[in-house]
């Protein structure tokens, strides 16, 4: 699956290092990483201003509320239903003063991806991001990718637009590999360490998984995050991703990409480099670090996130994964091999077998049965043909609409 010559990430390559304060685009601003960004320039006027928003249309009162806190030319929304509400808010928050601009439409992130900018925060959430993604790179904008299905779905798409060091990315994990990764050359790299949390169920068998509940699962032991992440942490699938996306980001192979479990949260990844050396990056669990560094790169922000207080005791532990309760790690490593299709279709049943578990209509251990069960449908993608938006799509859609149907029967079989 890899035939880029250089990672998209590196941290040794700078894309644009414009001086002075920096205009983002922050897609997905009513999220997590969307709210945080924003708390983030509030607090760093003479470094960021906010141009533009984007959010899908569920919150439209802090969707507004945002917009006149950072005075933004252009607000958008996925809903176009949601447009009316959006501007009685907007009223609401301005006043007698003329509003932002508003788009509206599932286009509406895209197009706001390839407006005048520095930096497009990609903090969308979903596969939905993917063409907001592509926008962004083709109008030569720095993107800050925390949106890692646009990635896994549409790799070879994404490399190739992507310029050298044109991508920063924003996951904690792929911001600590690429934090590490500059403390020596890529062909004095050995493997990449991926941590994981464990989740809310790290130590249980797969036994002890089966009557597990959305509240239960939705509680995870240190990182605040959206429902949809959240689960996927539960499940560790969000792990899997995130070793597809180290692999295409750092050019590194499969085999030398290794997850372990720090309950702590506190050491994000670590390089160990040939000569035996680990690099560790670690801070208190906390997005605002990640997001700085990838709206800011090549410069640190001030103050961005806290800091560890080493006068402190403290312990922090490290265990190999449980693959037996949480295959997920397995399936990704074994989709990402196979390229193609494959990954999108992995991602797509998830996110629909993910609605299903929150729903109340899929168990928790159904959710990876059903994935795998349509992958090993899905079958070996055809090799050596050229990846294509619409093969995505095609693929999306075949694979949501099987894992829907996966899902009532197994719903079926459980009650039975």
């Amino acid at each position: 699956m890899s035939d880029s010559p250089s990672p998209l990430a590196d941290p040794h390559l700078v894309f644009d290092a414009t001086e002075g304060r920096r205009d983002i685009v922050v897609l997905g601003s009513t999220g997590s990483i969307g709210t945080q960004a924003i708390d983030l320039v509030l607090r760093n006027p003479d470094r960021f201003r906010v141009s533009a928003l984007s959010a899908a249309g569920g919150r439209v009162g802090l969707l507004a509320e945002q917009a006149r806190r950072l005075r933004v030319d252009t607000v958008a929304v996925a809903r176009e239903d949601a447009v009316p509400a959006l501007r009685e808010a907007l009223a609401g928050q301005y006043g007698s003063e003329p509003l932002p601009e508003i788009l509206a439409g599932p286009d509406a992130a895209t197009q706001l991806a390839a407006s005048s900018c520095h930096t497009v925060l990609n903090g969308i959430t979903g596969s939905i991001g993917l063409a907001p993604t592509l926008a962004a790179l083709e109008a030569g904008r720095t993107l800050a990718l925390a949106n890692k299905e646009s990635l896994i779905v549409g790799g070879p798409l994404v490399r190739a637009l992507a310029e050298p060091g044109q991508i920063i990315p924003v996951d904690s994990e792929h911001a600590a590999l690429f934090q590490a990764l500059a403390a020596g050359t890529r062909a004095e790299v050995r493997k990449l360490v991926v941590t994981a949390s464990g989740g809310p169920f790290r130590g249980r068998t797969r036994a002890e998984l089966a009557d597990v509940t959305p509240e239960a699962a939705l509680a995870h032991p240190t990182w605040a995050m959206g429902p949809v992440i959240t689960i996927n942490s539960a499940t560790l699938v969000n792990k899997g991703l995130e070793v597809i996306e180290a692999h295409l980001l750092y050019d590194i192979p499969f085999d030398r990409i290794e997850v372990v479990v720090h309950p702590q949260s506190y050491v994000h990844s670590m390089v160990e480099f040939t000569d035996g050396s680990t690099i560790a990056q670690a801070t208190p669990p906390d997005m605002r670090g990640p997001i700085a560094l990838g709206i800011g790169w090549p410069r640190r922000v001030p103050g961005a996130a806290p800091a560890f207080d080493w006068s402190t005791a403290s312990s922090w532990e490290f265990f190999p994964l449980d693959t037996e309760a949480f295959p997920s790690v397995g399936l990704a490593r074994h989709v990402g091999e196979l390229g193609g299709t494959a990954p999108a279709v992995f991602n797509a049943a998830n996110e629909e077998c993910v609605e299903a578990f929150l729903a109340g209509r899929l168990p928790f251990n159904q959710i990876m049965d059903t994935v795998t069960e349509v992958v090993a449908e899905h079958g070996v993608p055809a090799q050596g043909t050229l990846l294509t938006v619409a093969d995505v799509l095609e693929a999306e859609t075949w694979s949501r609409a099987r894992a829907r149907e996966l899902a009532v029967k197994a719903t079926a079989k459980a009650r039975a």
